[in-house]
């Protein structure tokens, strides 16, 4: 089994893999769109009104420029008049500068309208970031929440899904990217527009000046953007090194073996690699875009020089080569921006590859389009027949041949060796996974025609590597049943039943006290009491079906007794599934699966076992010599 895409999109987004070519990157162009449509569910409001108000702006820069000219060929007409002011109260009451004053207040309002429309664009843009950031974020936990366990363990989707979740925080450069090229090209429509009347063709000369320029730019782009693809597993090895060399988990191990010093220079050399090839492309970026970036330069100074001309020849004015001096300049940015910025838009779109293609991964263990209801008592229970199943690019079966049934209301355990296929066997029954030979049947009728949260919600898992939350202890428990979070009785109820109660009241904030060493104000507990407080988690889900998958592992002996006995005392017309090393906690079950390389060696009670003088009895003999 493997994850899968959907059928529909497969034929049109093809994943660069390497170093992405001209038409990946123009292909990756396909990808704005959806990223629009997203910005516009975020807030449609927000969006028009950062639109609106960049459309105003758009029109400000040719404006301003204008009213320079205007300005200047004032202030040219009034030295030219000759007349002498003693001082400026005489010019003022002349009446004569009336004019010129306006044109200065019209300039000064543009240019302070200006800088204010820019600080509420800014202002905008960041509440649509944020917005967009935490919306894209939802989004993908929750499409993650859907994919299979096996999605998880992939290490080819780890890559992806750590790139999606850089592209949740890192691409909303690209909508102020975007909306600014839409806002620079309208300001290059309305400075071509005035200098059209001029001289039209040396508009075309700037924009074949900057092509260079743009080709390159798109060049170290694309290979900017490839870099950082093929370095994806490197940097999660670099944050794995930083989380393990600096947390709570593993300080201790850490100064026992003195592994700093390992950590350290185990991070410095992958970091410096990482630094060196970004360095390198950088050193040929900076090198190659300084000479094609001259391009562009040579090509304003030729339309500045035949402005200049023209106006010694008297065709313009001085005004008038203020204005198309300033405005091939401005024209000249705008357009190098407009170019480059296209490229860069170009090579971002690749990066919207990484999160669009993660949410076009489709899970393969789904509820039926028309699922049979859960039975509600189950009455016969589960049937395993001929039931294989292998991991992965494995060529070792984890499980292979397995019939057996687990009757309704009967506590069964599982034992065997490690590797010996008793975890997979229980994430099969909880439908984690789907077998890759034969099937499960849950009174009579397969696990694949029952709706998959039905049928997780009535099975209750702790595993060995429970999750170690990092919230209050009554939450901890409270999240095996999530719509019973805050029912305290009931949080209270299934502590006292995995014997977590007194562990808790010894809290300084009892149930409200946040555990864990993650936050400032959390109190860490021992492994046997995390544990305790975990099983009060199975206990809190109150299902039809529990499983104990080696919990107990941090208790000692007595304690795994206790808990155990206790478990199956309380599970009474439950049907239940016990893993365990220990064999004197197991002997308390109903019946006893052997499991031995995948396959099903014997069953039976302990007594059962013990007079067969199989594997168990052996491994029941070597653990009690080791109490002796």
């Amino acid at each position: 089994m493997a994850a899968s895409s959907d059928p529909s999109a497969a034929g049109t987004r093809s994943r660069p893999a390497g170093n992405p070519s001209l038409r990946d990157r123009f292909n990756a162009l396909r990808n704005l769109p959806p990223f629009l449509r997203q910005i516009w569910a975020t807030s449609p409001a927000l969006t028009l009104t950062t639109l609106g108000l960049r459309l105003v702006r758009a029109f400000l820069p040719v404006a301003t420029l204008y009213i320079g000219k205007l300005i200047i060929d004032e202030a040219v007409r009034l030295v030219g008049l000759g007349t002498a002011y003693g001082s400026l109260m005489a010019a003022w009451q002349s009446g004569q500068l009336a004019h010129l004053l306006w044109l200065l207040g019209a300039e000064l309002a543009l240019a302070i309208g200006s800088d204010l429309l820019g600080r509420l664009i800014s202002y905008g843009d960041a509440l649509l970031s944020e917005l967009f950031t935490n919306a894209t974020s939802v989004k993908l936990m929750e499409h993650a929440a859907t994919l299979d366990l096996e999605d998880f363990e992939d290490p080819d989707l780890q890559d992806k899904l750590d790139r999606a979740r850089r592209q949740t925080m890192g691409r909303m450069n690209l909508m102020s990217q975007l909306f600014g090229q839409v806002q620079d090209a309208i300001t290059v429509a309305s400075f071509a527009a005035g200098l059209l009347v001029y001289a039209p063709w040396l508009i075309v000369l700037l924009a074949i000046a900057l092509v260079p320029a743009f080709v390159g730019e798109a060049h170290f782009n694309a290979l900017g953007y490839s870099l950082n693809f093929q370095w994806t597993p490197e940097r999660r090895q670099l944050e794995y090194i930083r989380q393990m060399g600096a947390s709570v988990e593993t300080a201790k191990e850490v100064k026992i073996f003195n592994l700093n010093r390992f950590f350290i220079t185990r991070f410095r050399e992958l970091s410096d690699r990482f630094f060196h090839a970004n360095r390198k492309l950088a050193r040929r970026r900076a090198f190659w875009g300084t000479l094609l970036a001259a391009l562009g330069t040579l090509g304003y100074y030729v339309a500045y020089a035949y402005i200049a001309w023209r106006t010694v020849k008297g065709d313009f004015s001085i005004g008038d080569l203020t204005f198309l001096a300033g405005s091939f300049l401005r024209l000249r940015q705008l357009l190098e921006g407009l170019l480059v910025g296209f490229s860069q838009v170009a090579g971002q779109a690749l990066y919207l590859d990484d999160l669009f293609s993660f949410f076009e991964i489709r899970p393969e263990i789904h509820s039926p389009a028309n699922p049979v209801a859960i039975p509600q008592p189950i009455t016969r229970g589960f049937v395993f027949e001929n039931v294989g199943f292998r991991y992965p690019d494995a060529e070792r079966w984890a499980l292979r041949g397995l019939d057996f049934e687990l009757r309704a209301g009967e506590v069964l355990a599982l034992v065997g060796e490690n590797g010996a296929g008793k975890t997979t066997l229980v994430k099969l029954l909880a439908r984690l996974y789907d077998p890759d030979e034969g099937r499960i049947l849950l009174d009579g009728r397969d696990l694949r025609e029952y709706d998959l949260d039905e049928l997780r919600a009535n099975i209750g898992v702790i595993f060995q590597d429970f999750v170690r939350y990092h919230l209050t202890a009554g939450e901890n428990i409270g999240v095996g049943r999530i719509e019973a979070m805050y029912d305290r009785d009931r949080i209270r109820a299934a502590a006292h039943r995995a014997m977590a109660d007194q562990v808790i009241d010894a809290l300084p904030h009892g149930y409200d006290q946040l555990i864990g060493r993650r936050f400032k104000s959390g109190v860490d507990l021992s492994g046997g009491q995390w544990q305790k407080i975990a099983i009060a988690r199975a206990y809190m889900r109150d299902a039809q079906v529990m499983i104990l998958d080696e919990p107990t592992a941090a208790l000692d002996a007595r304690s795994e007794f206790e808990v155990f006995q206790r478990f199956k005392e309380l599970s009474d017309e439950r049907t239940a599934v016990l893993i365990s090393h220990r064999f004197s906690s197991v002997r308390m079950a109903d019946r006893i699966l052997v499991l031995n390389e995948g396959r099903l060696e014997a069953s039976g009670t302990h007594h059962e076992l013990m007079a067969q003088g199989g594997r168990y009895a052996e491994l029941f003999e070597l653990q009690a010599a080791g109490y002796r």
